[in-house]
């Protein structure tokens, strides 16, 4: 009733007492000087601030303590907090029942002070605690989590913003929150931002992101919003991700900026993944003011399908080299970074002041080819416009890793000789295959001495046959083919002759109908071959002369005739003759070494006095029986316009 009178301020007395013992008396009269009301008539308190000595800290225990005391929320916020100070509040917490948010903010609690306060959260009735900034570390966010197990029943928010738990601290928490005995629904480690940030990744990921090292939010639909709302989350110190991983999240360079800020400050983070988003050159640029960052710590970044070209590679290369001392893996697979962007990469590989060890442009054959093929000439293929492994015993394996590195599209070979390399009809398939996906910049293709037979040239015909196509030397010398493969390589020629310059079938059973395909490639108007090599394809006279014929209406291109060992005999000889008399005809070498020639009178002839002595600089007839007529060889060589050497 007393006290009813007082809060109403209706009685006139001054001198009334009803507080139970001398110290609360003494607390009431100090908190009314200060506060300018009877403390009595309050259910919040905020001292915050006010300077408080250890004897008015125990007035103000005996204070809250008393049960005329009707405040259930206090502030205390901004103290230099001793353990015995903590240790009185300890004291308030198991005794007092009304007591329901007490509020220590920026108060240096330290582990020692939490300790304490935690003892009277043993027995404590309170729902609300804060405790931001209170310099505490892990052991005192153990000390909290055991109080909370052993009085799971009242707190229902707890407020531990700005303070360091390390990772332990932080699951004791966690765990905390999962028990169905506990009430705690409101845990605060971090800021706004940053902690709905960390809800938004739990519902995503099922956990507190606070507790990983590795956070995968790769494939959802995550978007470059949604990105800069992580940012917060990612720069608290509470965060000590290792590894983030945004593979196909539908970002763009505006991801880039978010994540290059921190990059920039967030010294935990080793592992960038970002493959398959539309980051693009713009992207990768504000990538590189980061990775050029002394803070930038980090240790292996994956672009792959971003859609980098090579203006994006050379940014990357400049940042590598100004901060050369952490990135150790760059994965840059299915973009596209031209020559240079190759050549920027590849020479800060071999700079010895750098740290990057591994450098992903292609897939994995691809690359194992690539290391194989640098093995041997000593180069990076892919900076490479000409290839030579003839004489390599390749193998299964070696043919399926340098497939895979001709069919990416870094690969920019104009010339690639395979000779002797043991390459089969198996083999020859899963070559041409991988060099019909890329054949525009091929020009020279050697594959002689391979036992590739009639099977595998028909596997080449599609390339020859290929629009894209635009070899203009293919050798072909001893593969074993017969009429068959002839055929089919000298028709698939026919339908796109134009940018070849040279064919060697010498070595194979060229056939008849071969021959008759070779003569019907060579009278095409489009046809520009000036190197031709049949050596040793088993033709006869007959076959010869559609070769002559062929070439007799279309022989203005045709510097080389290679036809040794071939039965060319005297018919053949003459016929060639016919080819040697026309105007247009600018032979330059002529090779019939061992044909079975005795007679070399019309050859002779043809030459005497016509214009092509003017042209013919090499012409091969050893082995060959020549009769008497040979002499008339030397009216030829004494002619003035006669160019042989």
């Amino acid at each position: 009733m007393l006290k009813d009178m007082v809060r109403s301020g209706w009685s006139k007395l001054k001198n009334i007492s009803f507080l139970t013992n001398a110290a609360a008396e003494e607390a009431c009269t100090y908190l009314t000087e200060v506060l300018k009301t009877d403390p009595l008539q309050l259910t919040e308190l905020d001292l915050s601030g006010i300077e408080l000595n250890h004897q008015r800290w125990e007035k103000l225990s005996a204070f809250l303590v008393d049960s005329c005391c009707q405040v259930d929320k206090i502030k205390l916020n901004n103290y230099e907090m001793t353990q015995k100070s903590c240790a009185v509040l300890s004291t308030v917490l198991s005794k007092n029942t009304i007591l329901k948010e007490m509020n220590l903010n920026n108060c240096c609690l330290l582990d020692s002070g939490v300790k304490e306060i935690c003892q009277g959260l043993k027995k404590s009735t309170l729902k609300i605690l804060k405790l931001s900034d209170c310099s505490i570390s892990e052991e005192g966010y153990k000390a909290l989590a055991s109080a909370l197990r052993s009085n799971p029943s009242h707190l229902i928010e707890l407020d531990l913003t700005g303070n360091d738990p390390g990772q332990s601290g932080v699951k004791q928490l966690n765990d905390l929150l999962q028990d169905l005995k506990s009430r705690l629904k409101t845990l605060r480690f971090l800021g706004p931002a940053a902690d709905q940030a960390c809800q938004y990744v739990r519902g995503i990921v099922g956990k507190n992101p606070l507790l990983l090292r590795e956070l995968n939010l790769s494939g959802g639909e995550l978007g470059d919003s949604n990105v800069k709302n992580l940012v917060p989350l990612l720069l608290d110190k509470h965060c000590k991700l290792n590894t983030l991983m945004l593979r196909n999240c539908d970002l763009t360079e505006e991801s880039c900026s978010s994540l290059a800020t921190v990059l920039r400050s967030n010294s935990s983070l080793k592992e960038l993944d970002m493959s398959n988003n539309n980051l693009q050159d713009s992207g990768v640029k504000k990538l590189q003011k980061a990775l050029e960052n002394a803070n930038c710590r980090l240790e292996k970044l994956r672009l792959s399908n971003c859609r980098i070209t090579e203006e994006g590679y050379i940014a990357l290369a400049s940042a590598l080299r100004s901060n050369p001392s952490h990135l150790i893996e760059l994965d840059l697979r299915g973009n596209d970074p031209g020559q240079s962007g190759v050549k920027e990469l590849d020479d800060l590989l071999l700079d010895p002041y750098n740290s990057l060890k591994t450098l992903r442009f292609l897939g994995p054959d691809a690359d194992k080819g690539c290391q194989y093929v640098r093995g041997i000439v000593g180069k990076n293929p892919l900076l490479l416009r000409e290839l030579n492994l003839s004489g390599h015993k390749l193998g299964d394996t070696r043919v399926n890793q340098i497939a895979a590195l001709l069919q990416d599209k870094h690969c920019k070979l104009n010339i690639l000789h395979l000779c002797g390399c043991r390459i089969t009809e198996e083999l020859c398939l899963i070559l041409t295959s991988a060099l019909k996906s890329n054949p525009s910049h091929l020009r020279d293709l050697d594959l002689s001495e391979n036992e590739i037979r009639n099977t595998g040239v028909n596997h080449l015909c599609d390339i020859l046959k290929d629009s894209h196509c635009k070899l203009e030397r293919l050798r072909l010398r001893g593969c074993k083919m017969t009429d068959e493969g002839c055929s089919a390589v000298t028709s698939a020629l026919k339908s796109n002759p134009s940018h070849l310059r040279e064919l060697n079938l010498s070595g194979n059973e060229l056939g008849e109908s071969g021959v008759k395909n070779l003569s019907d490639l060579l009278m095409k108007k489009s046809c520009k071959l000036e190197k031709l090599d049949l050596c040793g394809c088993s033709i006869t006279e007959k076959q010869c002369l559609f070769l002559t014929s062929a070439l007799k209406s279309n022989p203005s291109h045709l510097r080389e005739l290679e036809l040794s060992g071939n039965k060319v005999e005297n018919t053949g000889v003459n016929q060639l003759c016919d080819v040697l008399k026309d105007s247009h005809c600018k032979l330059e070498r002529l090779s019939l070494n061992d044909c079975g020639i005795t007679d070399v009178s019309a050859l002779t002839q043809s030459l005497s006095k016509t214009q092509a002595l003017q042209f013919l600089k090499e012409l091969d007839l050893r082995n060959n029986k020549i009769d008497d007529s040979g002499k008339k060889l030397s009216d030829v060589l004494q002619d003035s316009s006669c160019k042989l050497r």
